[in-house]
């Protein structure tokens, strides 16, 4: 049994294509774009005049509107002339009745002084009443800072003693504990004193030790060395 011949034979892309011829493109090819239908110079100057047109009315109606504000505006300066000069006319009635009143007989002088002189009284009776009312204002004004100082004082004189009494229990506090440290300092300075003597005490303990050692040990060798000769 021989082996199966796999192999594929090779085909050229490129001469596929042009065998194939070419490909039908679904969409609007360039071609298309520049064959595309263009207005002529004379369908572009008629829609520039249409567009002409259509700035002139809009220039018309805002001209319209101007206008018409223009009107209002006048009218509402007619009506604000004509009534100041309705202000001014009745200002100058009332200048002219003032002037006739004055004029009158010496009856009503007499009325205007007598009314004069009972408004002056009245004016009198109530600047008298206000300078009343201004001296208790002042005299309850003087009296309430005479005891607001008052109770200032006392109170700072309050504090006073409240801060000498702590800084008396803070200075025997002080004093307390000056005496605790400095007891505490004593004790110290004697265990130091006695751990000294104690370590001296043992030293000298153990010198005289070894000296007795030392001592013990000379005499044996004397007796050694004495009773070798005795025997020789």
């Amino acid at each position: 049994m021989g082996k199966r011949d796999n192999r594929v034979a090779y085909m050229n892309p490129i001469a596929m294509a042009r065998s194939r011829g070419p490909a039908s493109s679904s969409g609007p090819t360039i071609q298309d774009y520049l064959n595309r239908p263009r207005p002529t110079w004379e369908e572009v100057k008629e829609q520039l005049e249409k567009k002409k047109k259509g700035s002139k009315a809009l220039a018309e109606f805002e001209e319209k509107m101007n206008e018409n504000w223009k009107k209002e505006l006048e009218k509402h300066r007619e009506k604000l002339l004509s009534g100041s000069e309705s202000t001014s006319r009745k200002k100058e009635r009332k200048k002219k009745e003032k002037k006739k009143s004055s004029r009158l007989s010496p009856s009503s002088s007499s009325s205007s002084s007598s009314d004069s002189s009972s408004s002056s009284s009245d004016s009198e009776d109530e600047d008298k009443k206000k300078m009343k009312k201004k001296r208790k204002k002042k005299y309850h004004s003087s009296r309430k800072s005479s005891e607001s100082a008052c109770s200032d004082s006392e109170s700072d004189s309050k504090d006073n003693r409240s801060l000498g009494r702590k800084r008396k229990k803070t200075d025997h506090g002080d004093g307390l504990l000056s005496s605790e440290s400095s007891s505490e300092s004593d004790h110290t300075e004697e265990v130091q004193a006695k751990r000294k003597k104690n370590s001296e005490e043992k030293e000298k303990s153990n010198k005289t030790k070894k000296r007795k050692k030392h001592k013990k040990h000379s005499k044996k060798k004397k007796k050694k060395v004495n009773s070798s000769f005795h025997l020789e």
